[in-house]
């Protein structure tokens, strides 16, 4: 019987790469005030930025229960005697931890193993894929483990703000740098870098951020796999994808949304690049 790989909504996996390659993903959530919605399921991307826009409540996010994720896990048993679940970085959120727990309440016996990603969004999401196809290609839970922790130096991602209001509003910055940002018009750039979201510079313009996104990805001599995200900022996403076009091929490029768990954080305009590759 083949693995079974586990990640996380954060992971930003397009909906068609799920279903190909079998991949279960658990949802985090995102809380309105008194309403609890499920990451993707609940709530799309669309409907949650019409939400945070006209909303005055600031959006909070939580991790899955553990016994959502026990009763993947169950489910998944039925099919499967090893299972391995690729979470997002456990210094970003508890759910590696809770991912963890939740195989003592299991009530199928299975082989189940959590990896910490080290990372988000679609870099996170390129080592499930990985993961998912040489499951399918029959490699076995030891081999997968191994592949993947081998693949973790070689994703990486960056990311461009549009607004920094949604950090102040999350607490992450004070109101008089958010202030100042406004007025500057300056757009932070992050990356992360052992788990931990890190600056990555920052940008007196849109144009210079998206030079900058279109500079990471050129500094790599060689590209595996490529994802553009956007939150709702299609545009501008499209034009960096036709620009990244010339680096790799644009129709491998995974043109993806933001999680909302995502959006909660960082708010409207967030543009990222991930990749997987060697530099």
């Amino acid at each position: 019987m083949p693995v079974k790989v586990v990640t996380d909504s954060v992971a930003d996996l397009p909906p068609q790469v799920v279903d190909e390659l079998g991949i279960t993903v658990i949802p985090l959530n995102v809380r309105f005030g008194d309403k609890v919605f499920r990451d993707g399921i609940d709530l799309t991307t669309e409907q949650f930025y019409q939400e945070l826009t006209r909303s005055k409540i600031f959006p909070v996010t939580s991790v899955p229960s553990p016994v959502t994720f026990a009763d993947a896990y169950d489910k998944l048993a039925e099919e499967t005697d090893e299972i391995l679940a690729i979470m997002l970085s456990s210094k970003l959120s508890a759910t590696h931890e809770v991912a963890v727990q939740s195989i003592g309440l299991m009530k199928q016996p299975c082989r189940v193993e959590v990896i910490d990603s080290e990372h988000a969004v679609m870099a996170q999401g390129f080592l499930v894929m990985a993961a998912a196809r040489a499951a399918q290609a029959g490699a076995k839970l030891d081999e997968l483990i191994a592949m993947v922790r081998s693949n973790i130096p070689r994703v990486d991602m960056r990311a461009a703000f549009d607004t920094l209001e949604y950090l102040r509003r999350g607490g992450r910055i004070g109101a008089a740098q958010a202030l100042l940002g406004a007025a500057l018009r300056i757009h932070p750039l992050i990356t992360m870098k052992d788990g931990v979201v890190e600056p990555a510079g920052r940008a007196r313009s849109r144009a210079k951020a998206m030079d900058h996104l279109y500079q990471f990805a050129a500094d790599y001599k060689r590209i595996e796999e490529m994802a553009v995200e956007e939150a709702a900022c299609p545009e501008d996403a499209d034009l960096l994808t036709d620009r990244l076009g010339n680096l790799f091929p644009r129709e491998r490029i995974y043109r993806t949304k933001t999680t909302p768990v995502i959006g909660a954080h960082t708010g409207p305009g967030l543009l990222l690049v991930a990749l997987m590759g060697d530099k």
